[in-house]
């Protein structure tokens, strides 16, 4: 039960980090730094690993 509640958490962590990386690129466009746009992408790919690693772990079956 628990891999599941984390795989749940690491999934709104990438929602979170594709918004916070929509928001970057759209900063951005206005003027802002490009190191928001590098910050939003290793936030977003960060979650994006952390939930492959949860999801691997569902699909292998209980640990013993």
């Amino acid at each position: 039960m628990t891999h599941r509640i984390s795989a749940f958490i690491s999934a709104l962590g990438v929602l979170a980090g594709a918004l916070l990386l929509t928001f970057a690129v759209r900063e951005h466009r206005s003027g802002a730094s490009a190191l928001w746009v590098g910050v939003g992408a290793a936030i977003f790919f960060g979650a994006s690993y952390a939930l492959v690693r949860d999801v691997r772990r569902l699909r292998s079956g209980p640990a013993a």
